[in-house]
């Protein structure tokens, strides 16, 4: 049934690099609505070492986990096999918002492919606890395939859009900062 773990060891890579989405959860220091996020692009995840992990956060509908960060560096982030091998994940820690134009941005990135058109910013995780649990209750899924229709929007999107997302996004719902008015567009529409 369920363990901690006291690192991210081979076997817990092994199974993260096997998932196709990933969930985040973030809340408010007092009050507000928790935020859960449903990720996808396996390859927007990475370990970084045993106790450290980043995702590139793409711009999307709201900027909650960036603000829920920058209140109270909380998060959670589970992976859940929908395979006929049962598991749930989830990596508790403290995380960071580190922007395109830092100079930690580049170094973050090797550890990605080709980063995602819309990329907004890496979120870095420094991972306090590690436990799993049976997922005995999950159903089974079969994955059919990476959903394109985040990438396709981004790849056609003009500057101007991404100006009005880092606008729109400067608050979380709760009111809570997030981006910065000065906040870099993605790498791919940068002047």
């Amino acid at each position: 049934m369920a363990k901690v773990f006291s690192h991210i060891d081979e076997s817990l890579r092994e199974f993260i690099g096997k998932q196709a989405m990933f969930f985040v959860a973030t809340a408010p220091s007092d009050g507000g609505r928790v935020n859960l996020s449903p990720k996808g692009y396996r390859d927007t995840f990475a370990v970084l070492d045993d106790h450290t992990v980043a995702y590139i956060d793409l711009f999307g509908s709201g900027a909650e986990t960036i603000a829920h960060l920058r209140d109270n560096s909380r998060i959670t982030i589970m992976f859940c096999s929908f395979t006929r091998n049962s598991r749930i994940l989830r990596l508790f820690g403290t995380g960071r918002v580190v922007r395109p134009d830092e100079a930690e941005f580049d170094r973050i990135r090797r550890h990605f492919g080709t980063l995602h058109p819309g990329a907004r910013a890496a979120i870095v995780v420094d991972v306090e606890r590690i436990a799993d649990a049976c997922g005995f209750a999950v159903p089974y899924y079969e994955l059919v395939d990476e959903r394109p229709v985040l990438d396709a929007h981004h790849a056609k999107a003009p500057e101007e859009a991404y100006v009005r997302l880092v606008e729109r996004t400067r608050r979380s719902i709760d009111g809570l900062p997030a981006l910065e008015p000065d906040h870099p567009l993605p790498p791919s529409v940068e002047q």
